[in-house]
């Protein structure tokens, strides 16, 4: 018996997991896509910034070399500063 309750309790979950977007407004769920840019800019962001992190810390612990380090850093500052440019972009003014 408990068994049953417990599978038809999953099942009615999943039911009303599979249909949110059935039952959602016509704009609910939807972003801005200029909103949902910026979001994944601002991750990007995050992780460039976590991968010169890293990149240090191999230099530093003897993992990368003064050449592959310079190099590898001078890519990824790079990148970095592409993503700032691009989230420079897409913010409104400040004022």
């Amino acid at each position: 018996m408990l068994e049953l309750l417990l599978a038809v309790a999953i099942v009615a979950l999943v039911a009303w997991f599979v249909t949110a977007p059935l039952r959602a407004g016509p704009n609910e769920g939807r972003e801005d896509p200029a909103v949902a840019e910026l979001a994944d800019l601002e991750a990007r962001k995050e992780a460039k910034y976590r991968q010169i992190r890293d990149a240090e810390a191999d230099h530093a612990s003897g993992k990368l070399s003064d050449e592959d380090y310079q190099r590898l850093d001078r890519e990824l500052r790079g990148e970095a500063v592409d993503i700032l440019k691009r989230i420079d972009r897409l913010q409104p003014p400040k004022g």
